[in-house]
């Protein structure tokens, strides 16, 4: 039984890109223990709605809420807006929202990597420093990506922004406590990306130790663990079967 001052019971939640994929995912687990949600969206706006109509289904009040991740000015608010639209503050961050455009280190333009840092990095960034200007206390999981301790030589951009997340996820474990705990989980070989199918997933289990791929639910369990587990902050837990531990570019 999770201890009581664990419990997410009344507890508002804002889930950037809860509208679809692993962000829905972990929406239905928040409201399955009696959180609120703000379902994030930028133009998914029938998924929002329905997914919003999904979890008012479970006894919770949920809230779609649109905005572009893209402009600095719309990230910078949405923690304030959330609040607004629930008529209370904030106690949890789930930044998943995130791009996978390709690109190489040796081709993309500055603006290619300034539209994945922006995304996939300092708006998370910017959230987290909303919900810390609420000034009470709060959790914050980032959604990294189990290829960024090794090289995603086809995603140069969006590597390097995953990158920059996990020294941000480090950073403010250190300047938010004690009063706001930090962690990440790290996906890897999870869902396959949008337009390819189960057969994408299955061509690729050879690359994972446990040779195979995992579910939206490996990534829901890791992150009610991190939300329940109030003496761990700064982690990353990698959701990947063991995929990290066979290259390891930066050494940590």
């Amino acid at each position: 039984m999770l201890d009581a001052d664990t419990s997410l019971v009344g507890q508002l939640a804002l889930v950037t890109g809860g509208a679809l994929r692993l962000g829905r995912a972990v929406a239905e687990a928040l409201v399955e223990e009696g959180a609120h949600v703000v379902v994030h969206y930028r133009s998914s706006a029938r998924e929002a709605d329905e997914t919003v109509a999904r979890l008012r289904t479970k006894g919770s009040e949920a809230w779609a809420l649109q905005a572009d991740l893209e402009d600095p000015a719309q990230a910078g608010r949405l923690v304030e807006r959330a609040a607004e639209v629930a008529g209370k503050p904030v106690d949890i961050v789930i930044n998943s929202a995130s791009i996978f455009d390709p690109s190489r280190v040796l081709e993309f333009d500055d603006a290619e990597l300034a539209r994945n840092i922006q995304i996939n990095a300092f708006a998370p960034l910017q959230l987290c420093r909303g919900l810390a200007a609420q000034n009470r206390p709060g959790q914050i999981i980032n959604f990294l990506d189990t290829r960024m301790v090794d090289y995603d030589r086809e995603h140069a951009a969006y590597h390097l922004s995953k990158r920059m997340l996990h020294a941000i996820t480090r950073m403010l474990a250190l300047e938010l406590a004690p009063d706001i705990r930090v962690n990440a989980v790290a996906p890897g070989l999870i869902l396959p990306p949008p337009g390819k199918d189960e057969s994408y997933l299955a061509g690729l289990v050879e690359s994972v130790p446990l040779k195979r791929h995992g579910s939206a639910q490996d990534v829901v369990r890791a992150v009610r663990f991190l939300l329940h587990s109030d003496f761990v902050t700064g982690q990353v837990i990698y959701l990947d079967g063991g995929r990290n531990l066979r290259g390891n570019m930066y050494g940590a």
